[in-house]
């Protein structure tokens, strides 16, 4: 990738830098970790962006993610984990609003778009935050597993290996940590709702 050059500093291996970094927070590390993998999240961003600059505005970002996420996950495989981290990024960028194309424009319509919007930003906000809310409520082995399972994309067997359960206690806890989320967050929808009929 021409815009950063890239750093392949093969002293330490990566679980060895990621365990320095989550016990020191040293900014100067996670980019040394980082650097080996810039190649690699460019083209995981061209790939979903399309577009050479935002990709690289993209790689900075995940950069900005992995500050904030990576103290709070237990990672056996940073390359893996970071791939996720990135595709999932590219993901949300489509996703969100201010990149949908659109071919026509019509005024009439701007106030009701601009208000659908918004919506729809405050809406989706208002779920993560009662997920996080309901993600607590599971036991702890509920919520690891759940964690590991769909915002990690760790396996069974690996979950296995790190949280040292069963596989069957493993599946267990997903199946169960899953359930009891849908309850929860049903749960907290009708609340809304009861709250919107007596205002």
């Amino acid at each position: 990738m021409a815009f950063i050059k890239n750093i392949h500093d093969n002293a330490l291996p990566d679980k060895e830098l990621v365990a320095q970094f989550q016990a020191s927070g040293d900014l100067e590390v996670l980019a040394t970790l980082f650097q080996r993998y810039m190649d690699l999240l460019y083209g995981v961003c061209l790939k979903y962006l399309k577009d050479p600059e935002t990709a690289k505005d993209a790689v900075m970002q995940v950069f900005e993610e992995l500050v904030r996420k990576l103290p709070k996950h237990q990672v056996d495989n940073f390359k893996s984990w970071l791939y996720t981290l990135a595709k999932n990024y590219c993901l949300m960028q489509l996703r969100t609003p201010k990149n949908l194309k659109t071919t026509e424009f019509n005024p009439d319509s701007m106030q009701s778009g601009e208000e659908t919007h918004l919506n729809g930003m405050m809406l989706k906000e208002e779920h993560l935050q009662k997920m996080e809310r309901c993600l607590q409520t599971l036991s702890a082995e509920q919520k690891e597993s759940v964690e590991m399972f769909y915002l990690q994309s760790k396996c069974y067997k690996e979950i296995a290996d790190i949280t040292g359960l069963e596989l069957n206690k493993v599946r267990s806890n997903i199946q169960n940590g899953k359930r009891n989320l849908k309850i929860c967050m049903e749960k907290g929808e009708e609340v809304d709702k009861l709250i919107g009929l007596k205002s």
